[in-house]
């Protein structure tokens, strides 16, 4: 039997790697996960609590909201939405910053400097101020919540990177690679870059559950996609408005989210734990 890489023998690795597991699964089986349409009203049913609880009802497990709709249901495919803008805002916030950052490291002189600047003006506003204003101009939906994510968030992958590159750009290899006539693509591809990969690969697991805040944020304000379609987001904003007749309708949200940014949140910190030497 073969042994488990080292890197996946870690067990905040582990930990944070099962739960994505399950948090993606659950969103890509939500049309058969769910019991109910996320967007079913049942105006006699309204404010049922969870199954087990006094007055509960088998076929509403984590209990119903204001309109009698299923809590469940909507987690479940609120759940979609977070994974998606989790992994195509941070690949793309990923390659922009990935590009410029070995760009800005490789070259270095005035095309470091002029990268530089724009990440220091951009990083100086407030990120999520930043998100709502690019979200009151650009609209809501799902392409413009990843498009402001990734708008906000380069700069992350673009700093830090930037100086993993200067590090690795100033070893022997690199030198050796240069003077026997390798391209500047090809120097950068196949010497740099596989260098600069586990740190990158730390920056995006991280900068996934910052996406699912973001996100998160932006729904609880009514800037993310339709409000016909359910986000962990939309539905804490509902149930606060009922906390005092129904608690569930805020707290499953909240414990949703938090288990899902916790995870990411493990899985990123192990593999940086794993793969950063001065930390191994």
């Amino acid at each position: 039997m073969t042994a488990a890489p080292a890197w996946l023998r870690s067990g905040r690795v582990q930990l944070g790697l099962a739960i994505v597991t399950l948090v993606a699964l659950v969103a890509l089986l939500a049309p058969w996960l769910a019991p109910h349409d996320p967007n079913e009203q049942n105006l006699i049913s309204t404010f049922l609590p969870p199954a087990w609880a006094k007055d509960g009802e088998a076929v509403f497990p984590l209990g119903t909201d204001s309109l009698g709709r299923c809590v469940l249901s909507r987690l479940i495919y609120g759940a979609r939405i977070a994974m998606t803008v989790a992994l195509v805002a941070s690949f793309g916030a990923m390659l922009i910053g990935a590009v410029l950052a070995h760009v800005a490291g490789y070259f270095g002189g005035w095309v470091d400097w002029l990268i530089g600047r724009t990440v220091d003006v951009w990083m100086s506003f407030p990120p999520v101020i930043l998100s709502l204003i690019l979200m009151v101009g650009l609209g809501t939906g799902l392409r413009n919540v990843i498009l402001a994510i990734v708008l906000v968030d380069w700069t992350r992958f673009c700093r830090v990177l930037r100086a993993e590159v200067l590090v690795v750009t100033r070893r022997d290899y690199v030198a050796a690679a240069r003077l026997i006539g390798f391209s500047h693509w090809r120097t950068v591809t196949r010497e740099i870059l596989p260098a600069t990969m586990p740190l990158l690969i730390t920056l995006m697991s991280l900068e996934m559950g910052i996406a699912v805040i973001v996100e998160a944020i932006l729904s609880f304000v009514n800037l993310s996609i339709s409000t016909d379609d359910p986000t962990w987001g939309g539905i804490i904003a509902e149930g606060r408005l009922s906390i005092h007749q129904a608690w569930w309708v805020l707290v499953f949200p909240l414990i949703m989210l938090f288990l899902t940014v916790l995870s990411f949140s493990q899985f990123g910190e192990g593999l940086k734990a794993r793969f950063d030497p001065v930390l191994r």
